[in-house]
């Protein structure tokens, strides 16, 4: 590799970049190589970030070879390509961990991270069921270190813009968004027991999860859709992002009552496991209400947007793509706003900056857990509904469920030894 000159010194790219700011850098690594790793090596590699990557950690050893040479092209180094997130913890060097795993490893790989003294950015939803909401903010208290949610859209200027101007007074005063998501996925396999993938920790992956033989096809993305071991279903994997800016917009916390109605409607004998279809609806105090609509397997996109789209005594503001446009009561468009320059790859790099940042205490951050948990627990209420067959009403105070029956499936069931225990 070419070096060139600090100083009258020759050294390579790869020494240059731990030593500008060296005094503010942090050490950070990666966990989860999965379809979210595009959004880590262009981030970290931002002047603003002034991060060095130790660790990329995946338990499928293809992933951690595969993605070396994206962190490699955008840092000018490769890290150190790791197997077990504990070796990763262990390293007293590491400052912060991004954890982009699934869902079942999400709360715990924060809690023993904060615990062993890292910061950490975690991937949306953040937990796997409300009580894991609960532990990581237990943690996030006993130890005192930074935790921000993978929200990224929080970090986007135009989304900023927009929610400014809805609280002050653009549509007048809010009352009910509309979110939605709708997409073509297509059947997927029926998991029938098989042999472990080359190369698949298969207990590793597992973690804090009971144990079960593999199945194929499970561990890759499909996680997402055989059953409630490892995933959160459509509402933790998508409803998250819209639902969470709706709520921001119209300033609420919990919901007093969540009704649902969602079933698996398409490709009846193939392996999906839960729903494909959900018609959400949460009632807030004071008359305010968040709609989600998922189609996950009919691509119809009803509302032209995934939303969310606001709407106020005085008109409406709908959020879509790149820019939002904004109508008056009568549905005539009034204005639309962009914002130049800013994409997928920036709006992730500036959440990012802004984690690292905020550890430094130079900022605020733009998605702290104990504002956007309350987000994911929309999703975690909207599966209970779902998996109970019923709506209920809820305690505003804390999201806790007036509903024995359903109130049963606020936690899971740990792998003995791997529970996070405060």
């Amino acid at each position: 590799m070419a070096g060139f000159t600090i100083g009258g010194m020759g050294m390579p790219k790869k020494n240059y970049s731990k030593v500008i700011g060296a005094n503010d850098r942090l050490n950070v690594a990666v966990v989860g190589l999965g379809r979210r790793v595009h959004a880590w090596p262009n981030a970290l590699a931002h002047e603003d970030s002034n991060a060095n990557l130790l660790y990329i950690c995946d338990v499928m050893k293809h992933r951690r070879e595969e993605t070396a040479g994206l962190f490699e092209e955008a840092l000018g180094y490769t890290p150190t390509l790791e197997n077990d997130i504990r070796t990763v913890l262990d390293d007293n060097e590491v400052d912060a961990v991004i954890i982009a795993t699934p869902d079942h490893w999400q709360t715990p790989g924060t809690c023993y991270a904060v615990e062993a003294g890292k910061h950490v950015y975690v991937e949306k939803p953040g937990s796997h069921n409300p009580r894991e909401n609960e532990l990581m903010l237990g943690y996030q208290k006993k130890y005192g270190k930074v935790i921000q949610l993978g929200n990224q859209r929080r970090s986007a200027r135009l989304v900023n813009q927009m929610i400014r101007e809805i609280h002050d007074g653009l549509i007048g005063e809010v009352y009910m968004a509309q979110t939605a998501y709708s997409a073509r996925r297509g059947e997927v396999p029926v998991a029938e027991p098989a042999s472990v993938p080359e190369g698949l920790d298969w207990e590793l992956f597992q973690g804090p999860a009971p144990r079960q033989e593999y199945k194929h096809d499970t561990w890759d993305y499909n996680w997402h859709w055989y059953g409630w071991t490892w995933g959160t279903a459509e509402a933790g994997n998508n409803a998250i992002h819209a639902v969470d800016l709706a709520r921001w917009a119209l300033q609420v916390d919990f919901p007093e009552r969540i009704d649902t109605i969602a079933h698996k409607r398409h490709f009846p004998d193939d392996g999906w496991t839960m729903y494909d279809t959900m018609d959400a609806s949460f009632k807030f105090p004071g008359d305010k209400v968040i709609k989600w609509d998922c189609k996950s397997r009919n691509g119809h996109d009803t509302y032209g947007t995934q939303g969310p789209i606001i709407f106020g005594d005085k008109g409406s503001v709908k959020l879509s793509g790149g820019e939002y446009s904004v109508y008056d009561r009568e549905g005539n468009l009034v204005k639309s706003e962009s914002v130049d320059g800013e994409t997928g790859a920036t709006i992730n790099a500036a959440h990012v900056s802004n984690f690292l940042n905020g550890i430094r205490g130079k900022v605020e951050l733009n998605s702290p857990v104990e504002e956007c948990l309350k987000s994911t627990m929309l999703c975690h209420l909207a599966n209970i509904s779902y998996r109970t067959g019923k709506g209920f009403d809820v305690n505003t105070s804390n999201g806790h469920i007036y509903d024995k029956e359903a109130m049963e499936l606020w936690s899971r069931q740990y792998e003995p030894g791997w529970e996070p225990k405060l």
